[in-house]
């Protein structure tokens, strides 16, 4: 037999998902024994390869480009190096700002997992939706119009620094 799964766990909470996948596998490998193309994104998965002796690690080779992804469209032994999921993203036409939104995400995702070890670490200070963000640009966008509304030319140096004062007050800062 030829058994092709893909994406097996994916559609549960994380830790689920890669619970069900990993069973599985373990699965095939001793019970079925049967051929078996396992697709998933689950990189925690090539652990088993170092206990299961008839598992074989392979990946689709791609490279970035100028910040592009290219898919290369070969088969190459072992596991993938990293993850493209955001350069994937983009290729399949995500709004820049979202694609922008994810990898903030990502890197206080890999940061907070460097730092803790936890999947989820880092997660706490992102706000939900970007409200925090929403607000922050909204601030700098009204900075931004009293700035490009401004004569500088046309200040005293008195206008000038009570100006300063003004503008760093609105920005929040004291």
């Amino acid at each position: 037999s030829f058994v092709i799964l893909d994406e097996v766990g994916r559609g549960t909470s994380t830790y689920d998902g890669l619970a069900i996948a990993w069973a599985v596998v373990e699965g095939i490998h001793e019970t079925n024994r049967c051929r078996c193309l396992f697709a998933t994104h689950y990189h925690e998965l090539t652990r088993l390869s170092e206990s299961l002796n008839a598992l074989s690690l392979h990946h689709v080779r791609a490279k970035e480009y100028k910040g592009d992804l290219v898919l290369l469209h070969e088969l190459a032994d072992g596991p993938a190096d990293r993850s493209y999921g955001i350069a994937v993203a983009k290729l399949a036409g995500l709004p820049p700002q979202v694609v922008a939104r994810a990898s903030a995400v990502l890197g206080k995702l890999e940061k907070g997992r460097a730092e803790t070890g936890g999947l989820a670490a880092g997660l706490g200070d992102l706000p939900l939706f970007s409200a925090a963000m929403d607000a922050a640009e909204a601030k700098v966008d009204a900075l931004r119009e009293k700035l490009s509304d401004l004569d500088i030319d046309a200040l005293s140096p008195r206008a000038a620094l009570d100006l300063l004062y003004e503008l760093k007050r609105a920005a929040g800062e004291s």
